[in-house]
């Protein structure tokens, strides 16, 4: 019998993802906008280390669940659309979903790297992990800018992302059932 769904833990694992990149992304900004002295100033300096602290958790986390979910994917792939896809919209959701394991997969590395040149402690809760590379402070700056510009694609994404969800919610032609929990 063909699968018309994701296996459970495929979609237990986007759902949980999805919830972690939408806190971690959310935290990011603050970061992003307010930058350290800023959200110091605004929140304090214990709460700022602790955003810290859980930005990185989060982001080793991530990027265990995404190989994770790589791994599924590799093993079971997705169920074939019924009715078929347009070849545009298979092409655009192929394309989406690459580049979110793409980023997913990345972000979290470069994060790592970024924050080890920049000197600073890469923590796992209250573990401190090795930073696999040196101190350098341009490094550390351009990849904690490629870090930004990674948060700021995978909005759009999910922007792409939710809107062709909605699509195909209102198009009621079975692609949501797919991925949903019940």
């Amino acid at each position: 019998m063909e699968r018309t769904r994701y296996t459970l833990a495929q979609r237990l694992l986007h759902w949980l993802i999805a919830l972690m990149v939408l806190g971690s992304l959310a935290v990011g900004l603050v970061f992003m906008t307010l930058e350290y002295e800023g959200t110091v100033k605004r929140f304090g300096d214990e709460m700022t280390n602790t955003l810290y602290k859980y930005h990185k958790t989060f982001g080793v986390i991530l990027l265990a669940l995404m190989i994770l979910r790589a791994a599924l994917r590799w093993l079971y792939p997705p169920p074939p659309y019924r009715p078929p896809l347009p070849s545009f919209e298979r092409i655009a959701s192929r394309s989406v979903h690459l580049l979110f394991y793409a980023l997913l997969l990345a972000m979290p590395v470069v994060g790592w790297l970024a924050t080890a040149a920049g000197g600073y402690p890469v923590e796992f809760f209250d573990m401190k992990l090795p930073g696999l590379i040196g101190k350098d402070e341009a490094l550390s700056q351009l990849l904690f800018q490629l870090h930004g510009i990674g948060g700021l694609l995978l909005l759009g994404l999910i922007a792409l992302h939710i809107a062709g969800a909605l699509r195909h919610a209102i198009r009621k032609d079975g692609v949501m059932q797919r991925m949903s929990l019940p």
